[in-house]
Protein backbone atom coordinates (compact mmCIF):
# COMPACT_ATOMS: atom_id res chain seq x y z
CA UNK A 1 0.00 0.00 0.00
CA UNK A 2 1.28 3.41 -0.93
CA UNK A 3 1.16 6.33 1.91
CA UNK A 4 -1.96 8.01 -0.22
CA UNK A 5 -3.12 4.53 -0.47
CA UNK A 6 -3.27 4.57 3.59
CA UNK A 7 -4.46 8.29 4.25
CA UNK A 8 -7.58 7.52 2.61
CA UNK A 9 -8.04 4.88 4.61
CA UNK A 10 -11.37 5.46 7.67
CA UNK A 11 -10.18 4.97 10.90
CA UNK A 12 -11.40 1.57 13.07
CA UNK A 13 -14.25 2.91 15.48
CA UNK A 14 -12.95 1.38 19.28
CA UNK A 15 -12.87 1.68 22.67
CA UNK A 16 -9.74 1.91 25.51
CA UNK A 17 -10.25 1.12 29.17
CA UNK A 18 -8.04 2.58 31.78
CA UNK A 19 -8.65 0.08 34.78
CA UNK A 20 -7.68 1.68 37.47
CA UNK A 21 -7.51 -0.33 41.56
CA UNK A 22 -7.45 1.53 44.48
CA UNK A 23 -4.39 2.69 45.21
CA UNK A 24 -4.57 4.46 41.67
CA UNK A 25 -2.76 1.88 39.67
CA UNK A 26 -3.05 1.05 36.06
CA UNK A 27 -3.84 -2.28 34.33
CA UNK A 28 -1.06 -2.78 31.43
CA UNK A 29 -0.85 -6.22 29.72
CA UNK A 30 1.66 -7.33 27.68
CA UNK A 31 0.58 -8.27 24.13
CA UNK A 32 0.48 -11.69 23.30
CA UNK A 33 1.39 -11.37 19.30
CA UNK A 34 4.35 -9.12 20.10
CA UNK A 35 8.01 -10.24 20.26
CA UNK A 36 9.42 -6.82 21.47
CA UNK A 37 7.69 -5.03 25.09
CA UNK A 38 4.44 -3.72 24.06
CA UNK A 39 2.39 -3.23 26.84
CA UNK A 40 -1.24 -1.70 26.52
CA UNK A 41 -4.24 -1.19 28.45
CA UNK A 42 -7.34 -3.04 27.24
CA UNK A 43 -9.16 -1.65 24.01
CA UNK A 44 -11.14 -3.13 20.89
CA UNK A 45 -13.69 -2.44 18.21
CA UNK A 46 -16.63 -1.55 18.61
CA UNK A 47 -19.65 -4.20 17.24
CA UNK A 48 -22.17 -2.31 15.04
CA UNK A 49 -25.15 -1.00 16.99
CA UNK A 50 -23.00 -1.25 20.39
CA UNK A 51 -22.98 1.73 22.22
CA UNK A 52 -19.11 2.72 22.95
CA UNK A 53 -19.40 2.04 26.81
CA UNK A 54 -21.10 -1.17 26.41
CA UNK A 55 -18.04 -2.17 24.16
CA UNK A 56 -15.64 -0.74 26.86
CA UNK A 57 -17.66 -3.44 29.80
CA UNK A 58 -17.29 -6.31 26.99
CA UNK A 59 -13.65 -5.71 25.98
CA UNK A 60 -12.62 -5.69 29.26
CA UNK A 61 -14.18 -8.88 30.27
CA UNK A 62 -13.09 -10.45 26.83
CA UNK A 63 -9.16 -9.12 27.83
CA UNK A 64 -9.00 -9.41 31.56
CA UNK A 65 -12.07 -11.74 32.59
CA UNK A 66 -13.42 -8.70 34.55
CA UNK A 67 -17.30 -8.80 34.91
CA UNK A 68 -18.95 -5.52 34.87
CA UNK A 69 -20.17 -5.67 38.54
CA UNK A 70 -16.16 -5.51 39.80
CA UNK A 71 -16.06 -2.04 38.08
CA UNK A 72 -17.62 1.52 38.34
CA UNK A 73 -17.46 3.55 35.06
CA UNK A 74 -15.73 6.99 36.47
CA UNK A 75 -15.33 8.95 33.19
CA UNK A 76 -15.14 9.26 29.88
CA UNK A 77 -13.03 10.93 27.43
CA UNK A 78 -14.84 14.05 26.00
CA UNK A 79 -14.18 13.35 22.72
CA UNK A 80 -12.58 10.60 19.97
CA UNK A 81 -8.35 10.35 20.11
CA UNK A 82 -7.66 9.12 17.28
CA UNK A 83 -4.26 7.35 15.95
CA UNK A 84 -2.39 5.59 13.20
CA UNK A 85 -0.96 2.61 12.45
CA UNK A 86 3.05 2.46 11.65
CA UNK A 87 2.78 2.04 7.31
CA UNK A 88 4.33 -1.16 7.64
CA UNK A 89 1.33 -2.52 9.79
CA UNK A 90 -1.41 -1.24 8.08
CA UNK A 91 -1.58 -4.08 5.66
CA UNK A 92 -1.48 -6.82 8.05
CA UNK A 93 -4.16 -5.68 10.42
CA UNK A 94 -7.82 -5.37 10.05
CA UNK A 95 -7.04 -6.66 6.28
CA UNK A 96 -5.96 -3.38 5.56
CA UNK A 97 -9.26 -1.63 5.60
CA UNK A 98 -8.36 0.83 8.41
CA UNK A 99 -5.21 3.45 8.88
CA UNK A 100 -5.54 3.19 12.17
CA UNK A 101 -8.10 3.28 15.12
CA UNK A 102 -10.56 6.27 16.81
CA UNK A 103 -10.96 5.64 20.64
CA UNK A 104 -13.24 6.32 23.18
CA UNK A 105 -11.59 6.14 26.36
CA UNK A 106 -13.22 4.67 29.51
CA UNK A 107 -12.13 5.33 33.01
CA UNK A 108 -13.17 1.96 35.05
CA UNK A 109 -12.67 1.48 39.09
CA UNK A 110 -11.39 -1.93 39.62
CA UNK A 111 -13.18 -3.18 43.17
CA UNK A 112 -12.68 -6.48 43.07
CA UNK A 113 -8.98 -8.76 44.08
CA UNK A 114 -6.35 -9.33 41.68
CA UNK A 115 -7.47 -12.94 42.02
CA UNK A 116 -10.40 -11.63 39.90
CA UNK A 117 -8.17 -10.65 36.83
CA UNK A 118 -7.85 -13.24 34.62
CA UNK A 119 -5.98 -12.96 30.77
CA UNK A 120 -6.21 -16.63 30.00
CA UNK A 121 -9.33 -15.29 27.84
CA UNK A 122 -11.28 -17.63 25.47
CA UNK A 123 -8.80 -15.55 22.70
CA UNK A 124 -5.95 -14.34 24.43
CA UNK A 125 -4.27 -11.04 23.61
CA UNK A 126 -2.07 -10.78 26.76
CA UNK A 127 0.60 -12.63 27.73
CA UNK A 128 1.13 -10.94 31.59
CA UNK A 129 0.07 -8.20 33.40
CA UNK A 130 0.46 -5.81 36.13
CA UNK A 131 -0.66 -2.75 38.07
CA UNK A 132 1.56 -0.12 36.50
CA UNK A 133 2.18 3.38 38.92
CA UNK A 134 0.68 6.24 36.51
CA UNK A 135 3.85 7.95 35.88
CA UNK A 136 5.38 5.15 34.32
CA UNK A 137 2.30 4.43 31.92
CA UNK A 138 3.74 6.44 29.12
CA UNK A 139 7.42 5.02 29.12
CA UNK A 140 6.28 1.61 28.90
CA UNK A 141 3.55 1.74 25.95
CA UNK A 142 4.82 0.92 22.36
CA UNK A 143 6.27 4.33 20.75
CA UNK A 144 3.31 4.62 18.20
CA UNK A 145 0.27 4.85 20.71
CA UNK A 146 2.11 6.80 23.45
CA UNK A 147 0.40 10.62 22.15
CA UNK A 148 -3.09 8.48 22.99
CA UNK A 149 -1.71 7.40 26.10
CA UNK A 150 -0.66 10.92 26.94
CA UNK A 151 -4.44 12.35 26.17
CA UNK A 152 -6.23 9.94 28.21
CA UNK A 153 -3.87 10.69 31.07
CA UNK A 154 -4.34 14.69 30.76
CA UNK A 155 -8.33 13.72 31.06
CA UNK A 156 -8.38 11.11 33.84
CA UNK A 157 -4.68 11.34 35.62
CA UNK A 158 -6.19 13.59 38.32
CA UNK A 159 -9.07 10.67 39.15
CA UNK A 160 -6.82 8.49 39.57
Amino acid sequence: MTPQDIANLPYRPCVGVMLANAEGRIFVGQRIDQDITAWQMPQGGIDPGEAPRDAALRELWEETGVPADLVTVEAETEGWIPYELPHDIVPRIWKGRYKGQEQKWFLLRFHGRDSDVNIETEHPEFSEWRWLDPAELIANIVPFKRTVYERVMAEFGNRL
